[in-house]
């Protein structure tokens, strides 16, 4: 069984293609941050520096820049994205550490090339950095260890910049999301694993047969690992019943219509799997967007007034969409999970499969659900 585990999800891919995963830009900044703070503390940078990750993993970075003066410590690492094309890959993250008084706790500034919040519905309020939840949780953990290891109080300003970030993000969402000046600081498990369609499909069908041949009956397909703590979570699936589905809803749902199980949850965030209650099996940015229209008629038909459906139309992103109808009373997120569930079926085809759809937030919280419904329920 250990094996079959180990051959599914995301390890299955970067197995198949050879391909070397890489670290994202929250990753980067959390050990930029650790190195500059130890040596704040201590006068020595640790080169290379180790950190730990959401999920254990303790990789070791090389600096690529340190300065210690004026009471204020800066260290920089260079972003290696593995074999992915990302954008970020090769850009130089900073973290300038300087210490605050007893009692601050840890404040995030951005420094050139990081970007600043200018729009809602963004998983951080107007104004502030644009250094996503668990990147900050991350530096802060890694913080408040150096303080205890070496008698610090944790009390300290991290300003995070990205060498010609500005430039970068200019080939990103960010200007069109509202976010000024520079680049996200993003990531959930501080790893980014190679974009390889063909692989991750292939994942999908081995994560299948790992799952049947164990004789799982009930399946969830996860869009990351946010959605599956909480699938795992509702309904106590064991490892070897999880599907790393990433964008590729529609290669979860093929491949179980010709090799059903008894259940099959799909668990997502809610921008995505608004996509997928539209009708789009691939969820990528660059192939599909949020359809602000189709959630403003989805608002309607839970009794949004057409104030609030024009307000869900002209939304900066899905999350502010489903802010505003939750502020009116509306359940946008119910109504986009019972949708997402009829294209789930309806690619499905009739063939003997439940599906129940969670729509979750960034931070993990269920804002939509639908229950099971099969192809006999009408």
């Amino acid at each position: 069984m250990a094996e079959a585990q180990q051959a599914s999800g995301r390890g299955a891919q970067l197995e198949r293609t050879g391909l070397r995963h890489g670290w994202t830009t929250g990753a980067c900044a959390t050990a930029a941050t650790t190195a500059a703070y130890t040596a704040l503390l201590t006068g020595d940078f640790p080169d290379p520096v180790t950190i730990e990750l959401p999920k254990g993993q303790r990789p070791a970075f090389a600096l690529a820049a340190e300065e210690l003066a004026g009471g204020r410590a800066m260290a920089a690492v260079v972003k290696d994205a593995g074999d992915d094309p990302d954008v970020t890959h090769g850009a130089l993250v900073r973290a300038t550490v300087r210490a605050l008084p007893p009692g601050a706790g840890v404040v995030f500034r951005a420094g050139p090339g990081v970007g600043t919040v200018t729009r809602p519905g963004l998983p951080l309020p107007v104004g502030e950095p644009a250094i996503n939840p668990v990147p900050r949780q991350m530096v802060r953990d890694h913080i408040a260890a150096v303080a205890a290891r070496y008698g610090g109080t944790g009390d300290v300003e991290v300003e995070i910049s990205v060498d010609h970030g500005e430039e970068i993000a200019r080939s990103t969402w960010n200007p069109r999301l509202g976010i000024l000046g520079g680049l996200s600081i993003l990531g959930t498990t501080g790893i980014v694993v190679p974009y390889s369609c063909s692989a991750w499909i292939d994942s999908i069908r081995r994560g299948v047969d790992v799952a049947r041949a164990a004789g799982r009956r009930h399946v969830a397909g996860c869009t990351g690992s946010t959605s599956e703590k909480v699938a795992v979570a509702v309904h106590g699936l064991p490892e070897d019943a999880l599907l790393d589905m990433g964008d590729f809803a529609g290669a979860v749902l093929k491949y179980l219509r010709r090799h059903p199980v008894d259940r099959l949850t799909v668990a997502g965030g809610f921008a995505k799997l608004s996509k997928l209650a539209a009708g789009h099996l691939d969820l990528h940015s660059s192939r599909s967007q949020v359809d602000k229209g189709f959630l403003a008629g989805l608002a309607r038909r839970g009794g949004a007034d057409e104030e609030l459906a024009a307000a869900v139309t002209t939304a900066n992103t899905g999350l502010e969409a489903l802010q505003l109808c939750v502020a009116r009373g509306v359940r946008l997120g119910d109504l986009v999970a019972a949708a997402a569930r009829d294209t789930a079926l309806g690619v499905l085809r009739g063939a003997p499969v439940a599906v129940d759809v969670i729509c979750v937030d960034r931070a993990g919280t269920v804002v939509g659900r639908v229950g099971e419904r099969g192809p006999r329920d009408g």
